[in-house]
């Protein structure tokens, strides 16, 4: 950072009237005779490089290095309801091992809850070095101050380069308070994540819209965190023998308490989630009438398939908002999507660009949806789909006539 200092002695009557002419924000105020910058500069610096020479100069202050040496490890924090951990926390683990070895840093997981500790240890089937437990009565359920203690008492005491926070309910509330704590940055929904040889996480995510792919960097402060959403990452692969160990943490109880009273905890019915889909049909712009979806909704019968939609399609109204995919959206990997009149702008292909097999069915042939799909058919999806479906039925009826054949 650095600030903008006038040179008052500098100062003329003809030098005040540039400046405060030059100025593109009305940032410069000539208060009699002298010149103050007030609270609408940009810090743009015109003033300084057309400006007349040496009025204002721009100083950098200087900001105390921290020694990095001194934070080591690459931490997860388990995301769990009654201790059923939530599949996003794999997912973090098995990048988290990735960075970890780059730099030779241990991977840890902070378990925050009641009731955990048998739980715990199946993290050390995922190769985590070590899981910190914080177990108390105080943790039953989530409340933001307890929990926030806990991560803050995790931090101060193993001090961890880097914390990543899966992008969950919990995680969006919980990973803002604990960056706050140690005034450190936070960069959310990020997509990539790579590490530098001096532990510099590069955080790499859409912004703009999805116009630009955005690399933030935390250089001076630590820990650094970064919130993922489920389904962006791999998982790692379960080892029939766990590996680390379970140190149960002792911390003050004094620290976690909460003005917020639980009274009553109302289970929501678990429904499906196109999150979890190991097939989508996903239908967009290219879809002409609310009605026309009966035959997306017919092909993803017949595939065994959950149907998907793009934004247009929830704003009117002819789909539910949690079966969009994008970046305003849900983040999808299934073995196979099959997108329908979509064009593949960058807000959708964000959400759905690491599945396994991408079928794309668009009528321009220049449409960025080509870009990411492994196969592509360039043609009307009013008379692609329909011709799916009835090879799909033809298919399905010779199967079973095979089998009837083969019975007699």
């Amino acid at each position: 950072m650095g600030k903008l200092v006038v040179n008052q002695e500098k100062l003329t009557p003809s030098v005040i009237e540039k400046l405060v002419n030059i100025c593109p924000f009305n940032a410069i105020e000539d208060k009699g005779g002298k010149i103050e910058i007030n609270a609408a500069c940009k810090m743009c610096k015109i003033c300084v490089k057309k400006g007349p020479a040496g009025a204002i100069e721009f100083v950098e202050e200087e900001v105390a290095q921290i020694d990095k040496s001194l934070w080591k490890g690459v931490a997860v924090y388990v995301d769990h309801v009654e201790g059923d951990i939530h599949p996003v926390t794999y997912e973090l683990i098995g990048k988290a091992k990735e960075l970890a070895a780059k730099i030779n840093h241990p991977v840890y997981a902070v378990f925050v809850g009641h009731n955990i500790r048998k739980k715990a240890s199946e993290i050390l089937h995922y190769g985590v070095d070590e899981v910190f437990v914080y177990d108390y009565e105080e943790l039953k359920d989530f409340r933001i101050e307890p929990y926030t203690a806990a991560m803050e008492d995790f931090v101060n005491k193993k001090k961890p380069s880097t914390l990543l926070v899966g992008a969950t309910t919990i995680g969006r509330s919980l990973a803002p308070r604990v960056a706050a704590r140690f005034r450190t940055g936070l960069t959310a929904d990020c997509t990539i994540l790579e590490m530098k040889d001096n532990t510099d996480l590069v955080q790499i995510r859409p912004a703009f819209g999805g116009n630009i792919m955005a690399q933030i960097i935390n250089p001076n402060n630590r820990p650094q965190l970064a919130t993922v959403r489920y389904k962006v990452m791999d998982a790692p692969e379960r080892t029939a023998v766990p590996s680390g160990r379970v140190m149960f943490a002792d911390m003050d109880r004094s620290k976690l308490t909460s003005n917020i009273d639980v009274v009553k905890v109302t289970k929501k019915v678990v429904e499906a989630s196109i999150s979890d889909a190991e097939i989508i049909i996903a239908a967009g712009r290219g879809i002409k009438a609310e009605k026309d979806l009966a035959m997306i909704n017919e092909l993803a019968e017949l595939l065994g398939a959950q149907v998907a939609t793009t934004r247009p399609l929830i704003e009117a109204g002819w789909s539910d908002a949690r079966k969009q995919i994008g970046l305003s959206g849900r983040t999808v990997k299934p073995k196979l999507i099959i997108v329908c009149g979509i064009s593949g702008a960058v807000q959708f292909t964000a959400g759905m660009n690491n599945s396994e097999c991408i079928v794309a069915i668009n009528n321009d042939p220049k449409a960025s949806i080509f870009n990411v799909a492994h196969y592509g058919i360039v043609g009307d999806l009013y008379e692609v789909i329909p011709k799916l479906i009835s090879n799909i039925y033809e298919m399905n009826n010779e199967r079973e006539g095979a089998y009837i054949r083969k019975e007699a």
